[in-house]
């Protein structure tokens, strides 16, 4: 594989962490999926930076960049785009939605109702919107970040488990340590702000990375272990809903991602444990009675890596 590759994941890399402070595992994660064409669901509470590293994602690569704050009122033409008649012409013509960009931020997803949810449904899945019976063609690269209150509940519509499954990984920022933070403050006096991510790439260096990451190549026995994983989470009895085969898709696709991402060629069992959590974890349903006993989803899930037999 090209040495240039490598460098231009590392130029990236670096571009983002000089100005998104303190959290490299969240931005390695994120690029992760960006290589692997996956789209991203960020959790947390506000003020933590959701917004912000969507944003410099963007222009640092110089993807075309939109957002659109989710609310009760918000229609799927808001998304997907509407048709419009011209009086002039006598014909209707496309206006393009907010969904028609290469990043795209959705801001408090499930703030709004599930018809405008369902709406990115399509554009997740197949790069692909259909509004009045014509198929458009999405931008290329195209990405969603998706970003949701997970302690505030009131007004809000939680998304189905068939929308949680169209996100490659479900991430947290949390909040940063105290050196961590006192950097970013004395970074934001200085004005190095968010707002001051320089491009240092572009789409096309992008689409290369995501082909790159197609090509890594991944043994049948690191399929296998993988397929191990995702048939104890449909096999644990604490589980109502395991891991689908969108789910074991993601999980390869990732792996080959974080490999890409620490320069290699080939999959690792490690690249395996460093996304399985991520990809899994919000895929998976604790039965009625797991809920009870007051289990834990994520401690659930780490048995069960840890039980699958590492390919030596």
């Amino acid at each position: 594989m090209e040495q240039r590759i490598f460098e231009t994941i590392e130029t990236l890399r670096e571009s983002i962490n000089r100005v998104f402070i303190g959290k490299e595992d969240v931005v390695e994660d994120l690029l992760v999926c960006l290589m692997a064409g996956g789209h991203v669901l960020l959790e947390d509470v506000p003020g933590v930076g959701k917004t912000s590293l969507a944003g410099v994602l963007a222009k640092t690569t110089s993807c075309s960049f939109g957002r659109i704050q989710f609310t009760p009122d918000t229609l799927p033409g808001d998304v997907s785009g509407i048709s419009v008649y011209n009086m002039k012409t006598g014909a209707f013509e496309y206006r393009e939605g907010v969904v028609m960009n290469q990043i795209l931020l959705a801001d408090e997803i499930n703030r709004t109702s599930p018809k405008t949810q369902a709406s990115l449904l399509e554009a997740m899945a197949e790069g692909q919107v259909t509004v009045d019976g014509v198929v458009r063609a999405l931008p290329e690269p195209f990405m969603v970040i998706a970003t949701q209150n997970p302690v505030e509940f009131l007004g809000t519509y939680p998304l189905p488990e068939a929308q949680m499954d169209r996100f490659m990984m479900r991430l947290s920022i949390g909040y940063p340590e105290r050196e961590q933070e006192i950097r970013m403050a004395q970074a934001h006096l200085k004005g190095e702000t968010p707002d001051s991510a320089r491009a240092v790439c572009g789409p096309e260096e992008i689409l290369q990375l995501k082909e790159a990451a197609t090509a890594v190549s991944v043994s049948d026995a690191l399929l296998g272990y993988m397929k191990d994983i995702v048939d104890l989470t449909r096999q644990e009895e604490r589980f109502m809903l395991g891991a689908s085969p969108r789910a074991f898709l993601a999980l390869i696709r990732a792996s080959q991602g974080n490999a890409l991402l620490m320069g290699r060629d080939f999959v690792k069992p490690d690249d395996v444990k460093a996304v399985v959590m991520q990809v899994l974890l919000h895929r998976l349903a604790l039965s009625t009675d797991a809920r009870l006993q007051k289990e834990d989803a994520a401690a659930v899930l780490k048995s069960l890596v840890l039980k699958a037999k590492i390919p030596i």
